[in-house]
């Protein structure tokens, strides 16, 4: 093999090296990173009364998702939930939720987030948070018991702020 041969083929081997790979990137925005405006004549709230609004920031970054929530309660007071955990099914801490005091998260595909959140080690609520595809809104349904033991069924529609 001569010289050139040699140099057009090591050209062409270096050129696929350096080819973007499909599915994330380090770079890559998580669809769910942003900040969500819950619509609040869209949602179902079980057991009511609904929340009078919420904002909720996700910041996803180096496989950590921090949530910031910051709402109105139905008699209007103010609520903050916070935490920050992984996709590894691990319990984290999680502050000012009425659901529990722990929370795990797993993935479910690229759109799809499922979160339990735990009382005193028993999981109590379920929570999957899917995006559109095209990145616009957010849908969180919940499923569980309340802390006195009543069904949560809700489902809380958001938009990207």
């Amino acid at each position: 093999m001569n010289s050139s041969m040699r140099i057009v083929i090591l050209t062409a081997m270096l050129g696929a090296l350096l080819l973007p790979v499909p599915g994330r990137t380090a770079d890559t925005k998580d669809p769910l990173d942003g900040t969500w405006q819950l619509d609040v004549a869209k949602s179902t709230f079980r057991p009511g009364p609904a929340p009078k609004g919420q904002l909720r920031t996700y910041r996803i970054s180096d496989g950590v998702e921090k949530l910031t929530a910051r709402g109105v309660s139905a008699d209007k007071m103010p609520t903050l939930v916070r935490y920050k955990a992984r996709y590894d099914g691990k319990d984290y801490d999680i502050t000012g939720s009425l659901g529990g005091d722990k929370i795990s998260l797993r993935r479910i595909d690229a759109l799809t987030t499922e979160s339990t959140q735990k009382r005193n080690g028993k999981a109590v609520i379920i929570t999957t948070r899917k995006v559109s595809p095209d990145g616009k809104t957010l849908t969180v349904i919940s499923k569980g018991t309340t802390p006195d033991g009543q069904a949560l069924d809700s489902i809380a529609h958001f938009d990207r702020h």
